[in-house]
């Protein structure tokens, strides 16, 4: 134990997290030059194209430090995005020590400063390292500045480095040695071990990652999940290289993997607590909660007889992300599909674009929403995630929406975009600090229904690309919340309905009429795009009809002559409009998802 290091690298988005764990890896002789990539530890393409990390990553590096002794430092890799902080909160919970990196061009950003905070909860070492110190733009002495200032850290402490140039990495390497401390554990204690990720392999089942923290697992043993209360028997141990390494055993402190013939994902959930079947721990580790998503959506295939295919991606996406939920779901106009629950916006966009992607699939999402809360004339209180299952008006006595407390970080020159486009969202207690010269930290309480649909594409808009973004939730609040309903031709699409705020109902009725009138193809009779709270009708957009030109073959002549064709064809189009039925395209739903600078 004494030789062992367990570590994470924790940054704000795009600071060089998966860059520094490359260059960690070569420097330790893990990787030749033949086999190196960037970002070696991401595995999926999506996560190479955006250049973020989606899945969290293990690997066990071997280092003989300047003292000559062989130390083993296991690297805990975590996402970076706000989406996956609970992710990101059981890997700390995992380790000693962090690394955490802070761009020399950029300074301190809103999730340096939460992550920062998620460390210090878990009582963890804490080591700053100033990365990208080679940018033309670097401001070494300007990011001490803010390190000292706004993290309360001791500067002159903070490592200088470039992970792309390998410039300071021994003396990152030299740091984790000396600062962070041995794991601590008591070898011949019943075994505890803190599951902290887990994906699936479709021939050994479920491959748990898991610090042990005390006791040991080998091979043979019956394990039981704490929270799950299910029973397995162990494979195979071992500690993640490039490919896993089998080991006889796990001992106290040591961060590896588990096989033990777990069937799917879900049987295994992250911050639950592995113990031994037969000699059980008193208790399972501190931290425990289970995910809940925060967005919801209904996911359609575009052509119907995909339905089975969908289910069947849906299974097998599941079996690699315990994240999201799913059940059946219906819709008059876009046949059988499936509601979905979303840890938040980028793993929304992250599951759509793999079910595309990796299944081959054409799909349509409905627009997100939130849960909501209502309580009803007789007392009862229920959530609702679908505005399908909105209740009787009449029978609603308060409802309420979730909130989020906003950070944003912007150069000052944006200070007065920022403040208008969170007014807009309904954003109050506003308050502002000023952490360096020329930076400003805004932070808002506002509702989350206002931030998942478009929010942080106008902030990156706006402020140039400067602006960063971090949230957390808060509580439910009162709220004014209505069903809007969209009628095409007097017919309710319900596909298309949602629950918004009531003063923002007609700015979206109007956004969503406009958008349909352009996309629904014309017809033989006049076609009415409505917005509906209940019987109130609070928007309208017209298609106008073909119009053939009856009067055509009227030389002049008597006026009567031409009114009476005109008569005539308005019955008949009256008569088509009754019996017409308006198809509406698929391009309509995705254009009303669309933002309104797209």
């Amino acid at each position: 134990m004494p030789n062992i290091r367990n570590f994470s690298i924790i940054a704000h988005i795009d600071h060089g997290k998966s860059t520094l764990a490359d260059r960690l890896i070569q420097w330790t002789g893990m990787v030749g030059e033949r086999q190196f990539r960037d970002q070696l530890l991401d595995t999926m393409d999506i996560e190479r194209e955006r250049g973020i990390t989606i899945k969290s990553n293990t690997i066990t590096l071997p280092y003989t430090g300047d003292d000559g002794v062989e130390y083993q430092l296991n690297l805990i890799d975590t996402p970076g995005h706000v989406d996956f902080s609970y992710e990101v909160s059981r890997a700390l919970a995992s380790c000693e020590g962090v690394l955490l990196l802070v761009d020399a061009s950029q300074g301190v950003e809103a999730q340096t400063v939460a992550n920062l905070y998620l460390a210090m909860e878990h009582d963890l070492t804490i080591i700053p390292v100033i990365n990208k110190i080679d940018l033309p733009a670097a401001d070494v002495e300007g990011t001490k500045e803010q390190i000292e200032r706004e993290l309360g850290l001791d500067p002159d402490l903070a490592i200088l480095c470039s992970a792309k140039e390998g410039i300071g990495i021994d003396e990152v390497l030299e740091a984790i040695v000396a600062h962070i401390p041995p794991p601590k554990g008591d070898l011949a204690a019943p075994l505890s071990a803190l599951i902290f990720d887990a994906n699936y392999d479709s021939y050994r089942g479920t491959i748990v990652s898991c610090r042990v923290f005390d006791g040991k697992v080998k091979p043979g043993d019956l394990i039981r999940t704490m929270y799950n209360k299910t029973v397995h028997k162990v494979e195979e141990v071992g500690v993640f290289g490039l490919q896993r390494e089998p080991r006889k055993e796990l001992a106290a402190g040591m961060v590896g993997y588990l096989i033990a013939n777990i069937k799917t994902v879900s049987d295994t959930r992250i911050g639950d607590t592995i113990t031994l079947e037969e000699r059980p721990a008193a208790q399972p580790l501190p931290g425990f909660k289970e995910v809940k998503p925060v967005v919801f959506a209904s996911i359609y295939p575009i052509s119907a007889d995909d339905y089975q295919d969908l289910a069947e991606a849906l299974e097998k996406y599941k079996l690699n992300d315990a994240a999201l939920v799913y059940q059946k779901d219906a819709s008059a106009a876009l046949g059988l599909g499936f509601r979905c629950g979303f840890l938040g916006l980028l793993h929304l966009e992250i599951v759509q674009e793999r079910l595309e992607r990796e299944f081959d699939l054409a799909i349509i999402m409905t627009v997100p929403g939130v849960r909501y809360e209502f309580i009803l004339a007789d007392g009862r209180e229920i959530t609702v995630d679908n505005p399908m299952h909105y209740p009787d008006p009449s029978s609603i006595k308060g409802s309420r929406e979730p909130f989020i407390r906003a950070h944003i970080l912007i150069p000052e020159r944006f200070v007065g975009a920022v403040m208008k486009l969170c007014l807009e969202r309904r954003g109050v207690n506003s308050t502002m600090n000023y952490p360096s010269p020329g930076r400003v930290e805004i932070t808002f309480e506002m509702p989350l229904a206002e931030v998942i649909i478009d929010f942080y594409d106008r902030l990156k808009t706006i402020t140039q690309g400067y602006g960063s973004f971090d949230y957390e939730l808060l509580d439910y609040r009162p709220s004014d919340l209505v069903k809007l309903d969209i009628l095409v031709n007097s017919e309710k699409v319900d596909a298309l309905s949602m629950i918004v705020h009531r003063d923002k109902a007609r700015e979206w009725g109007v956004r969503v009429c406009d958008r349909l009138r352009d996309e629904i193809p014309k017809q033989q009779f006049k076609i009415a795009i409505q917005g509906a709270i209940g019987g109130q009708i609070i928007s309208r957009s017209t298609i106008s009809a073909f119009r053939k030109d009856v009067t055509a073959k009227c030389y002049g002549g008597d006026i009567t002559r031409k009114r009476k064709l005109l008569e005539k064809q308005k019955a008949g189009k009256k008569r088509m409009k009754m019996v017409g039925a308006v198809e509406i395209p698929q391009s309509a739903f995705v254009a009303v998802l669309k933002t309104e600078n797209e």
